[in-house]
């Protein structure tokens, strides 16, 4: 997936924000809580989301997967995508879309209403 794929990707999902921060990283948000980052590593595009905690114990030790940097590290369940073949492109969308779906789950009533949100998209 490239890096315009990736955007385009998450600017279909509802309700969605997108700013540019920490070193040119595309940062996807739902609700004011980001779900996907897009950076950079070693001169390659790499493709941070949110993970569940079976995807993350399954994922994390897949060749082109990691842990996310920094996420991770302070105990959060985020993967990294930062080699060729780590996922296909159908299977980071997959994910791209449980993480959005996680996000929008623990956003308020309130919050999901005021985006259009009645629960998990």
């Amino acid at each position: 997936m490239t890096r315009e794929e990736f955007n385009a990707f998450c600017q279909s999902l509802i309700a969605t924000t997108h700013v540019v921060q920490w070193g040119n990283a595309d940062v996807w948000k739902v609700g004011d809580k980001v779900f996907a980052i897009c950076g950079r590593n070693d001169g390659r595009d790499a493709f941070t989301f949110k993970a569940s905690d079976i995807a993350f114990e399954v994922l994390q030790d897949q060749p082109g997967i990691r842990p996310a940097p920094y996420l991770a590290s302070r105990g959060l369940k985020w993967l990294q995508v930062h080699e060729p073949g780590g996922l296909g492109d159908a299977a980071l969308c997959e994910h791209l879309v449980m993480s959005y779906d996680m996000v929008v789950a623990k956003l308020s009533r309130k919050k999901r209403a005021e985006l259009g949100l009645e629960g998990p998209q």
